[in-house]
């Protein structure tokens, strides 16, 4: 029988897992979304309504300079799709803090979207592209028909932008495997990324992040369907790496859900497993020093951010 997480950890480090120090504040602003992809751990898509409101947009500005984080990470859904969207940039880039944003690409080319590769460079954005692969066939597979296409051209326009080519406008790619295996070495997958895509498509980016599809949600409901889902966690247990540890994003970032809600990390979020009772788990409530005091909240689907070189928001771990 296979340690739990928390077995695992304590075993290798000969301690619980604990926050380290908040670098980020990660920020779900909600669910609504133009794909519903079969690996979105949050089960985001066009028919979700939930979406984070200004007053607890503004609770979480507070959290971010009194906490100290240097960065603001804002995620859903297709971020972009909440209407207080370029309103919660401006207020957190007025804080002096690094605004990164996630984007699945093909919101940019949609009506009401066009002008945000041209409104995003000039606020000097750090935009967190999801691009799980440099072939149509298997883009499409996991995020729709005509995806791919799209994205390309996301990317182009982008790239005109000056995004992935000027120094300052960085555009990261992330790629997730089609199935229940872990990511390829990233420097490797990286190289093959950008010769694929400049020679196919004239795109260039800035870097690529590997990042391991996580046995929750709709991809663990799939597993289970054909019989896959407790070999694949068995898997990611087995390939447990230690040196992973330091590198966790839960001991280094703050979540907080659309609704207020805190976490250690966003899959914790999509099963609903929130921190613990001292750590204060609403945003109104927030203090750096007891939610630094936490112990991490963990569970089986953590070892898909330890298995093999490690999987994070920030790519692969060691």
């Amino acid at each position: 029988m296979t340690p739990s997480f928390g077995e695992m950890v304590h075993e290798a480090s000969g301690a619980r897992l604990q926050a380290a120090r908040i670098d980020t504040v990660q920020v779900n602003i909600g669910l609504a979304c133009n794909l519903a992809c079969l690996h979105c751990h949050v089960e985001s898509g066009p028919k979700r309504t939930e979406a984070m409101s200004r007053t607890t947009m503004a609770a979480v500005l507070r959290a971010v300079a009194s906490s100290g984080a240097s960065t603001v990470d804002i995620t859903g859904g297709a971020p972009e799709m909440h209407p207080e969207f370029r309103w919660f940039v401006e207020a957190a880039l007025t804080q002096g803090v690094r605004v990164m944003v996630r984007t699945n690409l093909t919101i940019l080319i949609e009506p009401g979207y066009a002008d945000l590769p041209a409104w995003c460079a000039a606020r000097r954005l750090h935009l967190v592209a999801s691009l799980p692969c440099y072939t149509e066939g298997n883009v499409d597979a996991q995020r729709g028909r005509g995806t791919f296409n799209g994205s390309v051209e996301a990317l182009r326009r982008l790239n005109a932008e000056g995004y992935g080519v000027e120094v300052g406008l960085p555009l990261d790619l992330v790629y997730n495997p089609g199935g229940p295996s872990l990511p390829g070495p990233q420097a490797a997958l990286e190289a093959d990324y950008r010769r694929r895509l400049a020679e196919d498509w004239g795109v260039r980016f800035t870097r690529l992040l590997t990042i391991a599809n996580m046995p929750i949600g709709r991809f663990a409901r799939d597993l289970s369907r054909v019989g896959r889902l407790e070999g694949y966690v068995q898997q990611l247990a087995h390939a447990f790496n230690a040196a992973t540890l330091d590198g966790l994003m839960c001991r280094h970032q703050l979540h907080v859900a659309w609704d207020g809600r805190l976490y250690d990390c966003d899959f914790n979020y999509a099963i609903g497993l929130g921190v613990e009772p001292s750590a204060c788990g609403d945003i109104e409530r927030f203090t750096p020093a007891a939610f630094l005091a936490r112990e991490v909240a963990t569970g089986a689907h953590c070892f898909g951010c330890t298995a093999g070189a490690g999987s994070s928001c920030g790519g692969a771990l060691a």
